[in-house]
């Protein structure tokens, strides 16, 4: 069964609104969703391991997992660009968010949880 792909590092330690927008765009037409999560090394912006972060991811969409509507896995490495061939038989789509959901951003949850707000 083919899924809609979401490539990450959801650096958050939940999933925030933005992300799950963008999710739930595919969960809500019944397309399953594939969640990678990218394997950069800790620092300042990536606060998480990709297998904190997997693990987030996972028990967030315990039951969609569970039906097979998620899956989450880590890529080995972090990526330098996403590259398709002509004709592979899948698209590239952007989603755009309403303006409340494009303006979250994780860098400022971050900052707020350090600052304990």
């Amino acid at each position: 069964m083919k899924r809609a792909l979401f490539i990450g590092r959801w650096q958050t330690p939940y999933l925030h609104d933005g992300h799950t927008w963008c999710f739930e765009q595919k969960l809500n037409q019944g397309i399953p969703v594939g969640i990678a999560v990218r394997d950069v090394e800790k620092d300042e912006k990536n606060p998480y391991s990709a297998y904190e972060v997997k693990d987030m991811i996972e028990e967030h969409y315990a039951n969609e997992i569970e039906s097979g509507m998620v899956s989450v896995f880590v890529l080995p490495f972090d990526i330098e660009s996403v590259v398709y061939g002509r004709g592979v038989g899948y698209a590239i789509e952007e989603l755009t968010p309403p303006e409340e959901i494009g303006q979250i951003s994780a860098t400022k949850i971050r900052e707020k949880l350090n600052n304990g707000l």
